[in-house]
């Protein structure tokens, strides 16, 4: 009886196995779901300081579209001023891949209007600028410059310190570079939270600094922003979020 059991049960074990791998494959992905940022719904006041001080409230939003998209949008609008800047892309192996990418402002009745779309079959990504397309080779895990927020952040979780992107902007191809500078306490309209401050280290030398503040107990979002260049200043303070 014993010898009739054992290639029974050597048959079931070795049958398990491709149903074992294939639900530790299905955890997996769904891991690295549940472990990208969470939608939500952020305000924020921004002041812009150039000769004048414009005070703005700005709204950050993150949504789960259909089948794997996503989109972010910020948007900001005054009787002077707006801007409506909104990244679609997807999330493989915690790298944020985008797919299309719009930019809408009017600023002292100056406007720019600018739109990316990613053919990553052909590594290409097409810039509508001024009604002029044309196409541009770019790298893997090329970003646009709204969207690199989210994957700083998403970066963050997983431990980073240092973060190198490459960035699809303006028709070229631009490295920004970012580093993980110390812990502070700050106040904001949400209370005083304890945040991660990141400083933009490309740029330091044309004179310009960048600072950013994330949270860690808000799935690291973002809180504070604080950019100056040439008499310059833009200032991004959290109001309320859900």
């Amino acid at each position: 009886m014993r010898a009739r059991k054992i290639p029974i049960l050597l048959m079931v074990i070795f049958m398990s196995i491709p149903i074992l791998s294939l639900l530790s494959t299905k955890a997996n992905a769904t891991q690295t779901q549940d472990t990208f940022l969470k939608p939500y719904s952020a305000v924020y006041s921004t002041v812009w300081k150039k000769g004048i001080r414009l005070k703005v409230e700005g709204k950050q939003t993150l949504s789960k579209k259909s089948g794997d998209l996503w989109q972010f949008v910020f948007t900001a609008d005054s009787m002077i001023a707006s801007l409506n800047e909104s990244s679609t892309f997807y999330v493989k192996d915690h790298q944020i891949i985008p797919t299309y990418y719009r930019y809408k402002s009017s600023a002292l009745g100056k406007k720019r209007s600018a739109t990316l779309t990613f053919d990553w079959d052909n590594n290409l990504v097409r810039n509508d600028i001024k009604d002029k397309p044309w196409n541009l080779t770019i790298p893997l895990k090329t970003l646009d410059k709204l969207s690199v927020q989210l994957q700083v952040r998403q970066d963050l979780k997983l431990g980073k310190n240092e973060f190198d992107y490459q960035i699809a902007d303006g028709g070229y191809i631009k490295n920004w570079r970012f580093k993980r500078d110390k812990m502070e306490d700050i106040n904001t309209k949400l209370g005083r939270l304890s945040a991660i401050k990141i400083i933009r280290t490309d740029n330091l030398e044309k004179g310009k600094k960048t600072s950013f503040w994330f949270v860690p107990t808000l799935d690291y979002l973002l809180v504070k922003l604080e950019h100056q260049e040439d008499g310059e200043s833009y200032e991004l303070d959290i109001e309320s979020v859900k």
